[in-house]
């Protein structure tokens, strides 16, 4: 499926019906007198927040909707039925502007959110409605009013607790696939990421989204590279995880470069928390890194922490201090919903055999063999300390014998 985060459609609501002018004519009935019916209301126009859809690709191949008019009122005092709403669904952080692209007409920003964009006209009167003493047999029925219509633009703005900025290639999409179970596309060359990706993290019994976006270069808020539309799409993001090439020669140039286009793009997103990473430690030296850290924390003014998306080293401090941008923002801001509550994504189906047999196993063995280190490197234990566990597990059996007999 492609993506698109931008459509523009042209939406009318549906006329009113028109009333109707009739007479009652029977039998052995002298003066029957009007009794022509009201028109029906026209259909509105509705927008439709639904979770299971990420795209706007339904909106680029047909772009007018229009709702049906409202039926013709008739004789025998019979009203015209309401005419058929148009339902438009969108995903979830779909943004309804005006043609002018800067007035926001609708956020939609909750799964299940329903809102009437344009409402459809009303019937017309029939000649029963102005029946009165002095005029006993009208003649006047009007038309229906007329429906609304506009063009309007359907702006996507992907709804995630973290966002992932960065120069290409430097290791977005394989962070984001070391830590959650998404699976976005990874290779060597610049520009691999050309559309966004989101993933949810599981810390414990907490959770949260981060979203993964294409890679800045200089000049993106001129239209080098792809451009920087897409920024807006972690405009929603509480805390944004800056991450820099390791291997690149000059790191705090290129840290201020990322910073220099997040200020040009504006949005507030360079006013939020940030925290950055030096990434693909695994490729450099010791020496290297430690010199690189220093230059990138002059550079930022904060801490830096060493990461490694292959390897797996540094994950798990960088996701709880992200986690803790995450946790205050959520107690400041209590009505905004979490980003994994908005999508429906902490609903996690039964495990499986296999799945329950796996942690089984991983239960049994887990301080058997080592421990996790701080940064979340795996620490294999010695040699010895497996013989002394070993003799330990010896003699609390003999002594479990011993208490059998």
């Amino acid at each position: 499926m492609k993506f698109l985060d931008q459509a523009k459609i042209f939406v009318k609501s549906g006329d009113g019906g028109a009333g109707c002018c009739s007479f009652r004519r029977e039998k052995h009935i002298e003066f029957g007198g009007p009794d022509g019916g009201d028109g029906g209301r026209g259909g509105d126009v509705i927008l439709e927040c639904v979770a299971n859809l990420n795209t706007l690709i339904d909106y680029r191949y047909q772009q007018h909707f229009k709702a049906q008019i409202g039926n013709h009122g008739q004789g025998r005092n019979k009203t015209g039925g309401k005419g058929d709403d148009v339902v438009l669904k969108v995903p979830v952080g779909t943004q309804v502007l005006d043609e002018d692209k800067e007035t926001v007409l609708a956020d939609m920003t909750r799964a299940g959110d329903r809102i009437v964009l344009l409402r459809g006209g009303d019937g017309g009167f029939g000649n029963l409605h102005y029946k009165s003493s002095t005029n006993q047999a009208p003649r006047r029925s009007d038309e229906g009013w007329s429906g609304e219509e506009r063009w309007i633009w359907l702006r996507l703005k992907m709804i995630a607790d973290a966002g992932l900025v960065g120069l290409p290639n430097a290791g977005k999409s394989t962070f984001l696939a070391a830590v959650t179970r998404a699976r976005p596309k990874i290779a060597s060359y610049p520009f691999t990421t050309l559309h966004p990706n989101l993933g949810v993290v599981t810390l414990g019994e907490e959770e949260f989204v981060i979203a993964d976006i294409p890679g800045l270069i200089e000049g993106a808020h001129e239209g080098a590279g792809i451009g920087d539309r897409f920024l807006g799409h972690i405009e929603r993001c509480r805390v944004l995880l800056h991450l820099i090439d390791g291997t690149e020669d000059d790191v705090a140039e290129t840290y201020r470069v990322v910073r220099h286009e997040l200020s040009a793009y504006g949005g507030g997103l360079d006013e939020k928390p940030e925290v950055v990473a030096l990434n693909k430690c695994d490729s450099i030296t010791a020496d290297d890194i430690e010199l690189k850290m220093m230059e990138l924390t002059e550079a930022c003014g904060q801490e830096v922490f060493p990461l490694s998306g292959v390897s797996g080293v540094g994950l798990k401090p960088i996701l709880a201090q992200l986690f803790s941008h995450i946790r205050e923002a959520r107690e400041a801001e209590p009505a905004v919903p979490a980003a994994s509550a908005v999508f429906g994504s902490g609903k996690r189906g039964a495990p499986t055999f296999q799945q329950r047999k796996r942690k089984a196993e991983a239960d049994d063995d887990e301080f058997a063999g080592g421990h996790w280190g701080a940064d979340g490197e795996w620490i294999w234990h010695s040699g010895e300390d497996e013989e002394d566990a070993g003799d330990e597990a010896d003699f609390q059996d003999d002594e479990d014998e011993e208490g059998d007999e």
